[in-house]
């Protein structure tokens, strides 16, 4: 198989499952009923059923890569490919029947993301992106929403432009900020909205792997700067490593203006 028959591969699979998954997770949006996990966050039935899914599928198309996985298996394996599965990112969201939720997933070479694909059902709305960063891939650069490119936006700081924070960032407003404050509770969403060019910017406090992994390439690729603000070492992941309480607390913007939003957001690590 050629380079580009791989990635063709990859983006027509991720495109096909993420599709397939969430148009039966459509079935039961707004009538489904959560457990709440140790980390305070919520589960159901249709969390795990797409976790299941979507690894069958993997392992069925790609057997010779591993898999990482919200409901399912949370150690990093020792293979130079692997998928990271968010099988529900927003299931708040979801349960409640508020339309913005999506299905997740990033693929990593030698434990960094290379290629990421988040598909919002509600809103049908399928963002892809590649990015070979350091990975040494000889591989193709650019994020798009629904196969239209993508950018971060060129706008200065004003209370007439967006910047998304989650709930466990709210700290952040015990002083003034310069934009206006959303909240969405879908960490990849918030996030995949810097990389449209929808807001400036947008941190999150304490997402997991699954959270980050796909939109890690595609809001770079879309020409965002991502800053790990406590400093911690990101990617790449070490092999046999258990992730499912290790946080990634998150500063996305453009490059330009990481000096500006990093000291207004860095109480939520102090």
């Amino acid at each position: 198989m050629t380079k580009a028959d791989f990635w063709d591969k990859v983006t027509h699979f991720a495109w096909q499952a993420t599709d397939g998954v969430g148009a039966r997770l459509m079935g039961a949006f707004g009538n489904a009923t959560a457990e709440e996990k140790a980390d305070g966050s919520l589960v159901t039935k249709f969390d795990k059923w797409a976790d299941q899914e979507l690894s069958d599928r993997i392992a069925d198309a790609f057997p010779d890569h591993g898999i990482l996985s919200e409901e399912g298996k949370h150690v990093f394996p020792a293979t130079d490919w692997c998928w990271v599965i968010d099988p529900i990112d927003g299931t708040t969201n979801f349960t409640r029947g508020i339309p913005l939720w999506g299905v997740s997933i990033g693929l990593l070479y030698k434990g960094t993301p290379v290629f990421g694909h988040v598909y919002i059902p509600p809103v049908k709305q399928h963002f892809h992106g590649y990015w070979p960063g350091e990975s040494g891939l000889e591989m193709e650069t650019g994020a798009y929403m629904n196969g239209e490119p993508i950018h971060t936006a060129t706008d200065e700081p004003s209370g007439s432009y967006f910047f998304s924070l989650c709930a466990r960032s709210i700290k952040v407003l015990q002083k003034p900020f310069p934009c206006k404050i959303r909240m969405l509770g879908v960490a990849t969403y918030n996030i995949l909205t810097v990389a449209s060019g929808v807001s400036l910017g947008a941190v999150e406090a304490t997402p997991k792997i699954w959270d980050i992994a796909a939109v890690w390439a595609i809001t770079q690729a879309a020409g965002a700067s991502w800053t790990i603000l406590d400093g911690s070492e990101s990617f790449p992941l070490t092999t046999g490593k258990d992730y499912s309480s290790y946080p990634f607390p998150t500063l996305v913007t453009r490059p330009s203006l990481v000096q500006k939003f990093e000291p207004l957001v860095r109480v939520i690590v102090e």
